[in-house]
């Protein structure tokens, strides 16, 4: 079988290279070579985010290497990129495998039996249109579908911007006072919101009633953008917004499906396919995951603890600081902050914080005291610099940027109710009388704590939590779950960066 084979030959693979160095790779090999022979469903859960490294990444490059068949490998182009020139090449030089490797994004021929690599846009783009890029029945390999949802959605968006304005009216020479009306009207409308922090707004009524004014009165053929804009904006499944530029006095329309997961069902039944993310749910069977993305069929599922000895972090949650909606938060978290820094002078620290005013408030203060080793959201460092950021930008950026010896989280990264498109999803789910945040705020926010300290983890730093919610809110278990393994530290000195903690705080 498959699975025997596949087994040797790494694990073969694994000692010329000299260190078994991800303890998993032997049992998520065969399970890709199982799940490639019999055509079942798996996901699975690496513990590790698909960066760069990757490096659970050989577990499947492996068996599809092996497999006689063809398969779809999905990947993001920068990940293409290292598999190519990497991991293939040195794979290649050890498994006796001819096997056809090709990048694209459609299939190359009714007979092609190797492997096809894509990207997630091509490949969604063909499944969700759908467009008969890629034939049914071929096993395939998504990585990194922790970010699926996102590409999902990001896919299934529409947008209009002022070249969409322009092109409308070229379409429809006739009225194109009434579409210059129509557009100053909704730029006036708009520019009344008052200013946010995330320069985007939901359509409200009377907006949508300018446009659906516009929609009726046009007579000619439409361009394809419109017309389906036209045909979504209206419906009730549907989250339509604004994004402005004030400075330049501009605006862009989206409109985008509240749930992806509807779009995503039919995906699952037309080939095996095997999910790899990182940390996608505390459950090993993801259950609110696959909600999430439609996968109700019944398939394999594996979730891999991270190793308690190479894997541990040292966590520091002082007691005594106020709740982030406090006023007497950001003078406590400057004093941690103060204390953590001292002790770091030659290491690179990160700063994560999420509410955009508070994080350039941080920035200015720290940079007064240490000067220019403190950067907000820059990538160009010193050996010992202190970023501050936001936690999209740590998550892009990550992992070009060293392995921080500190992590200070201000508060956990939960999506804020005043931002627009999260107020919208958290309606849509009370309008359903569902649990918005045990299936929406609270998976986001653990989702994206695991990926923000998984650098922390190789070095085996310090995470500073100063956010006091985790100990009074009864979601605090589910947060300290989500970071283990790791030993609780309770004070702080230089010491702590020449050991990895108390064992017997190890959790």
């Amino acid at each position: 079988m498959i699975e025997v084979e596949v087994h040797q030959q790494l694990r073969a693979f694994l000692r010329e290279q000299g260190e078994l160095y991800w303890s998993h790779h032997l049992t998520m090999a065969r399970l890709v070579a199982r799940a490639l022979r019999i055509g079942r469903s798996a996901l699975i859960q690496t513990g590790a985010p698909s960066d760069l490294q990757g490096r659970y990444r050989l577990s499947y490059l492996v068996p599809i290497l092996m497999w006689h068949e063809p398969v779809v490998l999905v990947v993001p182009e920068m990940i293409q990129q290292r598999i190519l020139r990497v991991e293939i090449p040195r794979l290649r030089q050890w498994i006796n495998h001819p096997k056809p490797i090709q990048v694209g994004d459609r299939w190359i021929s009714p007979d092609y039996k190797g492997i096809l690599i894509t990207t997630p846009q091509a490949w969604l783009s063909d499944r969700l249109n759908p467009e008969g890029r890629f034939p049914t029945g071929i096993p395939t390999i998504i990585d990194g579908v922790d970010d699926l949802e996102a590409w999902t959605r990001e896919q299934l968006t529409l947008n209009l911007d002022s070249a969409n304005w322009e092109s409308l009216m070229l379409a429809c020479p006739g009225q194109v006072d009434l579409i210059r009306d129509t557009r100053i009207q909704l730029i006036r409308a708009v520019f009344q919101h008052p200013a946010n922090p995330y320069e985007c707004y939901l359509f409200e009524r009377s907006e949508r009633d300018i446009l659906t004014e516009l929609q009726q009165r046009l007579t000619e053929s439409l361009p394809s953008n419109w017309a389906k804009f036209f045909e979504q904006f209206n419906q009730n499944d549907r989250l339509t917004w604004v994004t402005v530029s004030r400075q330049a006095g501009q605006f862009s329309l989206h409109c985008a499906p509240v749930e992806v997961a509807s779009s995503l069902a039919p995906i699952w039944s037309q080939q095996p396919t095997v999910l790899i993310g990182g940390a996608l749910d505390l459950d090993s069977d993801a259950t609110i995951y696959r909600s999430t993305i439609g996968l109700e069929q019944d398939l394999t599922c594996l979730k891999f603890a991270l190793d308690r000895q190479e894997d541990q972090i040292q966590l520091y949650q002082p007691e005594g600081i106020p709740l982030p909606n406090t006023p007497q938060f950001q003078p406590a978290l400057l004093r941690e902050l103060r204390s953590l820094l001292s002790i770091s002078t030659q290491r690179f620290s990160v700063i994560l914080v999420g509410d955009t005013p508070l994080k350039s408030q941080v920035g200015s203060i720290l940079a007064a005291e240490f000067g220019s080793r403190v950067q907000v959201e820059r990538t160009c460092l010193e050996e010992n610099g202190i970023l501050v950021t936001g936690w999209e930008f740590w998550r892009e950026h990550q992992s070009v940027l060293p392995a921080p010896q500190v992590l200070a989280i201000a508060t956990l990264p939960i999506p804020s109710l005043e931002h627009p498109l999260v107020a919208g999803r958290v309606a849509h789910y009370k309008q359903h009388r569902q649990d918005w945040f045990r299936l929406y705020l609270l998976p986001e926010a653990l989702s994206e704590l695991q990926r923000a300290v998984s650098p922390v983890r190789e070095s085996q730093g310090i995470v500073a939590l100063l956010d006091s919610r985790v100990l009074h809110r009864s979601y605090g278990s589910q947060v300290l779950t989500a970071l283990s393994p790791f030993a609780r530290i309770n004070y702080l000195d230089e010491t702590l960066f020449s050991n990895v903690g108390d064992e017997s705080n190890a959790i």
